[in-house]
């Protein structure tokens, strides 16, 4: 495994107090408004009629595509994505004729732009699919979207799923990105949330990804667990840091059993408390800062000759339901259940029941369950916030050119409200717009919240913290 640089130079020290400060509960913005805004008065037809405006309008932004693949073998207890459990394999295959079928309804709608720059398996578990079927899937989407020559193709991986014969048959067909889930490497930690991964096992999956061809590693890993501690999670941090993975998702845990039944699963008592999940995630970053990640935002580190280190450099930095990413603003096409797209100003969001999923496409409609569509102000503030997740300057004088507002006047309460933020030097404003500092990017999500026109409207959704 390649050793991890230095320090970089432009990494922000990690500003232990202000996190106690100013540490709260807040979307994610992988969207702007957020998932808990869509509403069923958005339906297949109001999908369909954005599908349709794009095949008439000029200068579309290019495509991106997620599939989301729901299967797993084995349930993982802190997992809040949308899954099915099972052990017939004899499922992906009728799953993956259907998805044929959503693909010929979203064509038929399209029109003939289809330029294609990212294609996201998601899941569930998309291992979980044979090889042959994969080969299957990407082959169907080609045949229905024109992918370039440069497009980024990820996949999602259960290290426990996948061997040299299943990496190297990926990275033919194009995969070029792997995810693994590798969340943590003590034994009790992985007890206590029913996933057994030994790290001879991610270590072989990581080796056979690079060797296969892959050209970016991204780790994910989950702090909050039960059984975790400051010392526990040093370790895993080790290997991790060992390995020197491209990138590493430093995801907070939040336990939610209301909402998602597996987490009743899970010991509360044995929650790591409020003080030590703060110091794990503190040691954490410190630890990844001082191998030589640069520090994306959010959850997320690159080593610096990564393309999202190289972005947030640059400034062309971009933030959507796949988390960040290099390209410029796409259209999203979701497919599978509960799978999300963003079409011109709307978002759509497929059913979450694979017998609804089902059952729709039978009956030839798009699977669509809620959306909502833009209003010129969500659009606006969709712009702000998008901006400042991705740690980019905003400039007061090109929204207001672009959106036909004064920026300042517009949003006076809103600049108002960041002062503390500036004044901890969290941001910096002047005349002339917003930046970010570097040790600013630890809140920019607190940031972005004050530009939210929803979050003081009941919403059905359960935030966690920032930190």
């Amino acid at each position: 495994m390649r050793e991890a640089a230095s320090r970089a130079p432009d990494s922000p020290e990690i500003p232990a107090e202000v996190v106690r400060h100013f540490d709260r509960s807040g979307p994610r913005y992988t969207s702007y408004p957020t998932a808990d805004r869509f509403h069923p008065g958005f339906e297949e037809r109001a999908y369909e009629r954005q599908l349709a405006a794009r095949a008439t309008a000029e200068n579309n932004p290019p495509l991106s595509l997620y599939v989301h693949l729901p299967f797993c073998r084995s349930l993982c207890y802190f997992c809040a994505c949308n899954k099915v459990i099972t052990h017939d394999h004899g499922c992906s295959a009728r799953y993956l004729s259907y998805l044929v079928r959503e693909m010929d309804l979203v064509a038929s709608h399209l029109g003939p732009d289809r330029r294609t720059v990212q294609l996201h398996l998601g899941g569930g578990t998309p291992t979980f699919f044979p090889v042959a079927e994969l080969e299957e899937l990407v082959q169907q989407l080609q045949n229905r979207f024109a992918f370039s020559i440069d497009a980024e193709l990820a996949i999602e991986i259960d290290p426990r799923t996948v061997s040299t014969k299943t990496l190297s048959p990926l990275a033919r067909l194009g995969f070029n990105r792997a995810s693994f889930g590798v969340q943590d490497f003590a034994t009790n930690v992985q007890q206590a949330v029913n996933r057994i991964q030994p790290l001879d096992v991610v270590e072989r999956a990581l080796s056979g990804a690079r060797d296969a061809g892959f050209s970016s590693i991204n780790v994910d890993l989950i702090y909050g667990l039960p059984q975790q501690t400051v010392a526990s999670f040093a370790h895993t941090l080790d290997e991790v840091i060992r390995l020197a993975p491209d990138r590493v998702a430093l995801y907070n845990y939040a336990h939610l059993p209301d909402r998602f039944k597996a987490q009743r699963l899970i010991d509360a008592a044995r929650l790591p408390s409020t003080e030590e999940r703060l110091r794990i995630f503190m040691l954490s970053a410190q630890r990844f800062l001082d191998a030589g990640y640069i520090y994306i935002g959010l959850d997320h580190f690159a080593r610096p000759d990564d393309e999202l280190s190289i972005a947030l450099r640059n400034g062309s930095l971009h933030r959507n339901f796949q988390g960040y990413t290099t390209y410029a603003e796409c259209d999203l096409v979701g497919f599978g259940v509960s799978a999300i797209g963003k079409i011109g100003s709307a978002y759509s969001q497929s059913t979450s029941s694979l017998q609804s999923y089902y059952r729709s496409l039978d009956e030839g409609r798009l699977p669509v369950e809620r959306g909502i569509a833009l209003s010129p102000d969500d659009a606006l503030r969709r712009e702000v916030i998008m901006t400042l997740m991705c740690s980019v300057p905003l400039n007061f004088a090109a929204i207001s050119l672009a959106h036909q507002i004064d920026f300042v006047r517009y949003f006076s309460s809103e600049l108002t409200a960041l002062e503390p933020y500036r004044e901890a030097g969290l941001v910096s404003i002047d005349g002339n717009g917003i930046s970010i500092p570097p040790k600013g990017r630890f809140f920019v999500r607190a940031v972005a919240m004050v530009f939210d026109g929803y979050l003081e409207r009941p919403s059905s959704a359960s935030w966690s913290k920032l930190i």
